[in-house]
């Protein structure tokens, strides 16, 4: 490819009236979020706890399953869109995933294969509607995340999907954990890492590679940046809008696989204000919410500011209420900074 698509970690025109380092404020407000988080772990380290390598093995490994939300959200929101369905598809796919590897036994390839194939179906149920029948993101995809909650719900039965299986007699029998879950669920690298980890950067290099590489990635910035201008250019706006969604709802699926193989259950309850989380990785980052600015790289840094942000309140036993009611205030306060920069 010969373009490369105007995002944030290049160099952007000189607006009237901006300062000339101006495309630098977004990755400079990213990395000043991440360090006054950082900062705050030294000043309330829980005892010690903060400097324990455990305890950032620990951050990363809870901030993978919804950073690959992130990575997913990403496309959505340079098209100038909104995705609020992803938590309820990660407990969807979670349940799903865990039907089939643990109670149906099904090869863990064809496992995957089928969740996430579920998982690009929502997206591309979210993302027709929002292209075709021009109904606000906002609206098509709350329509999206109550279905999926509650197809999620009828498909456990309203109970969590675990190795207690129920034979023809009604009695209980145990299964093992599918070898699926035992791989996702473990430590590498000398038990320095987890997979789920390893996941998450896989998605983000995917991901980051279409937004900024190829040609989706073009179309992906002048949607977001200017729809009618994209439309009269030859992009094809509809198709653009759609396949950003189907990425989501990939992310998502994935994500749920994750979930499951980690709690080694499928719980329908999964991923509840999880889109929150993970809308506030990609705004804190310096992804614009209006579209058309943003980049993998920031929203990596937004990945590691809230999920090091969440340890450091965990680890301190400031009560999840507080840390959810935080998490809504950084949206705002990252929305209204992109407002006046």
């Amino acid at each position: 490819m010969s373009e490369t698509p105007q995002h944030l970690e290049t160099p952007a025109p000189r607006s009237p009236g901006k300062p000339a380092a101006w495309h630098h404020a977004p990755l400079a407000r990213a990395l000043v979020s991440l360090a006054l988080v950082l900062a705050l772990g030294v000043i309330f380290p829980a005892e010690g706890a903060f400097f324990r390598l455990g305890t950032h093995q620990g951050a990363l490994r809870q901030a993978s399953v919804v950073g690959i939300l992130a990575c997913g959200l990403l496309p959505v929101i340079l098209a100038g869109g909104i995705d609020l369905s992803v938590g309820s598809v990660l407990g969807l796919s979670a349940v799903v995933a865990a039907k089939l590897s643990i109670h149906a036994g099904e090869p863990a390839w064809l496992s995957v294969l089928l969740v996430l194939g579920m998982g690009a179906a929502c997206g591309a149920a979210s993302g027709s509607v929002v292209a075709f029948a021009r109904v606000q993101p906002f609206v098509a995809t709350l329509a999206m995340m109550v279905f999926a909650r509650g197809l999620a719900k009828t498909t456990s039965g309203g109970t969590k999907v675990a190795t207690a299986v129920p034979g023809p007699d009604g009695v209980l029998r145990y299964v093992e954990v599918p070898p699926l879950f035992r791989a996702l669920d473990a430590q590498v690298f000398g038990g320095n890492v987890a997979a789920v980890t390893l996941v998450f950067l896989a998605m983000a290099a995917i991901v980051g590679v279409v937004c900024a590489r190829h040609r989706l990635g073009r179309y992906l910035y002048a949607v977001g940046g200017n729809e009618e201008a994209a439309r009269l250019s030859g992009v094809p706006v509809r198709a653009t809008k759609i396949l950003a969604y189907v990425i989501s709802g990939v992310c998502a699926a994935a994500a749920g696989i994750c979930q499951a193989a980690q709690e080694q259950q499928g719980d329908p309850e999964a991923g509840v204000t999880y889109e929150l989380t993970a809308i506030a990785m990609v705004v804190i980052g310096g992804t614009s919410l209006k579209g058309g600015r943003g980049g993998m790289g920031l929203t990596l840094l937004g990945v590691l500011t809230i999920g090091y942000l969440d340890k450091i309140l965990s680890i301190n036993a400031v009560p999840e209420a507080s840390r959810l009611m935080l998490t809504g205030a950084i949206v705002i306060v990252a929305a209204v900074a992109q407002k006046n920069a």
